[in-house]
Formats: C-alpha cells, structure tokens, sequence
C-alpha cells in the first residue's frame, strides 16, 4: 500500500483511514481528553498525510507510526497555540472568569474507580511522558515503532516510559485515595440523615384508628357483587 500511497492512489488513502483511524483517534483522545478534538486531529492528520504523501519511503511496514507522528505534531502545534492564547488572555484586563473546560475529561470518563483514577492520574503525566505511555501501552506500538512516531531514539522511549509508569502509579494511587475518602464522606452523610428522618408511622397504628378515620384503610363490608 505505501507505494499507492505514495503515488496518490485515492483507494490507498482509504484503506489507511479504514486501518488506522481508530487508532489515532483513540491516542489523540487519551493525549488532549476531548473527542471532537480527538476527531479534529485524526482529520488534520489525513489530509496532512495526504499532502506530504512524498515522503513515504516505498520500503518499509505499516504507516501507523508514521501518521500517529503526525498526530502528534499536530497536538503540539495545537498546545502551543493555546499557550499562546491563554497568555495573550491573562494581558487582557480581566471581564469576568473564563470557564475552566479541563475537568470534562473526567465526565467522559467510563466507570470504575481505578479507571478514573488512572485517567485523572494520566492527565497529570508530562507531556512527553503521555504521549510515549499512550503509543505503546494504548496504542500497542513497539519501542522502535513508538520512537520513529516522535522521533526520539528507543532509548529516549524506554526511559520516558519507565518513568511515566512509574508517575502514573503514584499518582493513581493518589486519586484512588482521595476518591474512597469521598465516596466515605458521602456514605456517612446519607446514613446521618437517615438516621435524623423521622420513623414511617406502624402499620398496626394505623390500623387501630379512631372509627371514623378507618373507612379509608379497612371497608366496613364487602360490596355484594364481590361476596
């Protein structure tokens, strides 16, 4: 397929976007937690593939590594731009407080308390440091593929790696903590007011209510079309 794509065979185009989208969305949306920029990056990333087609070697394996680096150069150039903004904003005399959008990273999270801990915990991994866990942990890229994709040597990845596993362990543990602490505090405060809730009224008492209340809980007779 390389030389295909290489030559700008439309059909090859579409067999990589059938290959390999899935892959880059779901690395993209690990990387910046949000899926319409998730689904913007994988777009960008085509049709920048697209028009670099020329740089396709014709020998060589699958383009994965070689899209999942564009990607990723376009999830920087975006970072970067939105440092730029965010420091071009705080200049500005201020009008107000600007909602802080990073918390919906994790209402789109999936159940699970040791999910959520390790996805709020990968959010606050190092950049570089994510990126290189989510190529070959999620991504399931080898350290070489994951290298060429960065382009960084397999050294460079092994340590990035160990060390954003190692991060990513503690700082799971952490969230996982703090969550249990809550989920505590919660159940402690639903038991409190059950406890100060006034108790339901016996049915028995109910039942021994003066003559005139009765009707309402016990008929006096049973109607004659049921006897």
């Amino acid at each position: 397929m390389r030389d295909r794509f290489r030559a700008g065979d439309p059909s090859a185009l579409g067999e990589a976007y059938d290959e390999h989208a899935r892959v880059l969305y779901h690395y993209a949306f690990r990387v910046c937690g949000d899926r319409a920029a998730a689904e913007d990056v994988v777009s960008a990333a085509f049709l920048e593939a697209w028009r670099c087609r020329g740089m396709v070697h014709a020998e060589g394996g699958s383009l994965r590594p070689w899209l999942l680096g564009i990607a990723t150069n376009i999830m920087r150039g975006a970072a970067r731009e939105a440092r730029r903004r965010d420091a071009a904003l705080a200049r500005m005399p201020e009008r107000g407080v600007l909602p802080d959008f990073a918390d919906d990273v994790l209402a789109r999270m999936t159940d699970g308390e040791q999910i959520r801990a390790a996805r709020a915990a990968l959010g606050k991994l190092r950049r570089r440091e994510r990126e290189v866990f989510t190529l070959v942990v999620w991504a399931g890229l080898d350290y070489a593929a994951a290298g060429e994709a960065l382009g960084i040597p397999v050294g460079t990845v092994r340590s990035r790696l160990s060390r954003a596993r190692e991060r990513l362990r503690k700082l799971a543990d952490a969230e996982l903590r703090a969550a249990r602490r809550e989920e505590r505090a919660a159940a402690v405060a639903v038991r409190s007011r059950t406890n100060a809730a006034p108790a339901p009224e016996p049915v028995s008492r109910a039942l021994s209510a003066p003559s005139d209340v009765r009707p309402a809980l016990v008929p006096r007779s049973i109607p004659e079309n049921q006897a």
